[in-house]
């Protein structure tokens, strides 16, 4: 078997950039009216025909996410819209209604089908059935088990399988939860999750049969967070999910943001790039921790039993906050775009697309017109530059430390 393929998510143009850039073999985006991503989405066709022809000139690939449940009244809209993703050539169309599969194969013939994670495929008759209607890759159901992964490559070899590795869960079946509906008349069938499971919760939960057996998850003074699952993390069992016969490791997070996609890129990269088998992944963990999480889990790779909930609160804290991304570089100067307060003296760690991380001590900071300033605060497309000796890539990344102070909650 091949190299797997490390698949990354996008919620806009920079953002595609920046998954490829920082070794994401694909990306997955959509137009917000038919992908599960419509609020924090700023794709249109102009920016995703951009998208794809970058993606392309790098020999990566693009998948369109075209995945709601679709209504009646989605059709027509539908129809015009898949016949303008032809022009566009996509390499892949993710889909989770039959009838729009159907309509995209007579309307897009070329362009490959995967089915959503959105089906919750988790057997192999239900793989064989899928594969028999055309569909070329499984996205398989985040419910799966290992041993269930192997069974349906066994079972149905010729299709292809894509498992998320790492990012949010979902309470319930992946896309199936009733909350952001009941709560804000938001569907997340529709795209338009609001996510009420990581809501701050006060109540009892009970059974109508059962009056007096009360499940009270009111912990503290603060509730408690009792429907928040935490972030699926497998980058130690990469090599078991290949053996397994996937060949797509897929992350999530098209909301979130350049800098926790491109470090969390970069770290699986790494992993999936090691010439000799890695016996030690603590590194790789606390590397992945420094960017904001509710806490890692296994999900269930090995069992029911091994999901998790984060109870006490909606997230970790993260000691670690980004500051800026670096535009350009010249004459011994970088300037960057400003994300988070930082000042002369401070001692930033660097992230390049390419190569290893490494420290720099702001010794210098000047503004637009290159008056000189002791600290620099994003916001409002802030452009400072900083002093630098060596030269460094565009797109690199900053961050610093924060202080134990700035991290009590």
């Amino acid at each position: 078997m091949n190299k797997p393929e490390l698949l990354a998510p996008a919620g806009n143009l920079k953002k595609l950039q920046y998954a490829l850039e920082f070794g994401a073999d694909a990306v997955y985006c959509g137009i917000p009216d038919f992908s599960l991503r419509v609020r924090i989405n700023q794709f249109d066709l102009k920016s995703l025909k951009v998208g794809i022809d970058y993606a392309h000139q790098l020999g990566k690939k693009v998948y369109v996410t075209t995945n709601i449940f679709a209504h009646n009244k989605h059709l027509e809209k539908l129809e015009k819209h898949l016949k303008l993703l032809k022009t566009l050539k996509p390499d892949a169309l993710i889909v989770s209604d039959p009838g729009v599969i159907k309509l995209a194969q007579k309307i897009c013939p070329k362009i490959e089908i995967h089915l959503s994670t959105q089906v919750n495929c988790t057997n192999w008759q239900a793989a064989k059935f899928w594969y028999e209607q055309g569909v070329k890759r499984i996205i398989l159901g985040r419910e799966v088990t290992l041993k269930e992964i192997k069974e349906i490559h066994k079972k149905v070899p010729k299709v292809q399988l894509e498992v998320f590795v790492h990012g949010a869960m979902c309470m319930s079946y992946s896309g199936r939860c009733l909350l952001s509906k009941y709560y804000t008349n938001r569907s997340a069938n529709l795209g338009d999750c609001t996510q009420p499971c990581r809501w701050q919760f006060r109540h009892f939960i009970g059974e109508v049969t059962r009056p007096d057996d009360l499940l009270e998850i009111e912990e503290d003074d603060r509730g408690t967070y009792i429907m928040n699952s935490r972030d699926l993390c497998l980058i130690e069992y990469l090599d078991q999910l290949k053996k397994a016969g996937v060949m797509s490791f897929k992350i999530e997070g098209r909301a979130k943001s350049i800098y926790y996609l491109a470090n969390t890129v970069k770290v699986y990269r790494e992993v999936i790039d090691a010439k000799k088998t890695i016996k030690n992944f603590k590194p790789f963990i606390e590397e992945l921790k420094k960017t904001q999480n509710r806490g890692y889990t296994k999900g269930f790779l090995f069992g029911k039993e091994e999901v998790e909930q984060e109870v006490n609160k909606s997230h970790d804290y993260c000691p670690w906050e980004f500051c800026g991304e670096v535009i350009d570089y010249k004459n011994g100067q970088a300037k960057v775009l400003v994300h988070n307060q930082f000042k002369v003296r401070d001692t930033l760690e660097l992230i390049p697309p390419c190569g290893n991380n490494f420290e720099y001590r702001i010794k210098n900071i000047e503004d637009k017109k290159y008056k000189k300033m002791e600290e620099a605060h994003g916001g409002q497309e802030t452009i400072v530059y900083l002093d630098m000796k060596d030269a460094v890539a565009p797109m690199t990344l900053l961050r610093r430390r924060l202080s134990k102070k700035a991290l009590k909650v």
